[in-house]
């Protein structure tokens, strides 16, 4: 967003903020639409809203119209480059929660260095859309009950932050497992939209530094190669180090930072 003062020819007081439908707001001025807001709830569950405007004082009618009518918490996501958009935010009372890297990273196993990994002895890869649900969801219970008992889920990719109530595996044919004969220790997910993305990796705490990880990876990053990708796109909270370390060790790059802001 390029904010400025209002320009010649535009007031404040001919402004007029319209709510045209659920949770979508208008900016008009003279019936000319020159702002737009937006609210929608993620799977889970929280309220993100969004506002395009070109000027400032347009943004920050349209934050007041929507905060008005909207509960609390809500929570928005900005680029981190984008300063004035940011500005307009915090103009409207929301401060930074977290700050998440998105990373490139390179699928092709020569330059990852992935095309030896195997998975441990006595663990095999299921690949996505094989893996038993019921095993899959216990896997992914598992590790969220452990991730929450430790680091917490602010540690998590903003994606995948616990949902209020009930099943957390939306899409269960997007996920690869590490499997053993009696249960799966990790899994990872991705989800090809626009651009191929690594939505979440994670292992159960007790079969962590084996290697699980790197094979999930392996595995993953090879299919989406052999299938003519050549990058995938995934996002790292700036406390997990561990997961920096592991993307950053196969050549990944951050490009860009993310924010999200809550009220």
């Amino acid at each position: 967003m390029n904010t400025k003062p209002f320009p010649s020819g535009l007031s404040d007081n001919a402004l007029m903020i319209t709510r045209v439908a659920d949770r979508q707001w208008h900016a008009l001025d003279d019936d000319l639409v020159v702002g737009r807001g937006h609210a929608e709830h993620r799977p889970d569950g929280r309220l993100f809203v969004s506002i395009d405007a070109w000027h400032d004082a347009i943004f920050d009618r349209l934050a007041e119209a929507m905060l008005a009518e909207l509960p609390t918490p809500l929570y928005t996501v900005v680029d981190e480059a984008d300063v004035e958009l940011t500005a307009g935010w915090r103009r409207a009372g929301f401060t930074i929660r977290r700050r998440e890297w998105e990373y490139v990273v390179p699928t092709d196993p020569r330059v990852t260095g992935l095309d030896e990994v195997l998975p441990p002895s006595g663990v095999t890869i299921v690949p996505a859309g094989q893996a038993d649900e019921s095993l899959l969801r216990a896997v992914d219970r598992a590790i969220r009950d452990e991730v929450e008992a430790t680091v917490g889920w602010q540690s998590m990719p903003a994606e995948v932050i616990r949902c209020p109530e009930g099943d957390t595996v939306v899409d269960p044919s997007k996920y690869a497992v590490a499997a053993a004969p009696d249960r799966y220790l990790g899994l990872i997910r991705v989800v090809r939209v626009k651009r191929p993305r690594i939505g979440l990796i994670a292992v159960r705490a007790d079969e962590q530094r084996r290697g699980i990880a790197r094979a999930l990876l392996a595995h993953a990053l090879g299919t989406l190669h052999r299938s003519g990708s050549a990058a995938a796109w995934t996002e790292v909270h700036e406390s997990n180090q561990a997961a920096s370390a592991l993307f950053e060790g196969i050549g990944a790059r951050p490009m860009s930072s993310n924010l999200e802001l809550a009220r």
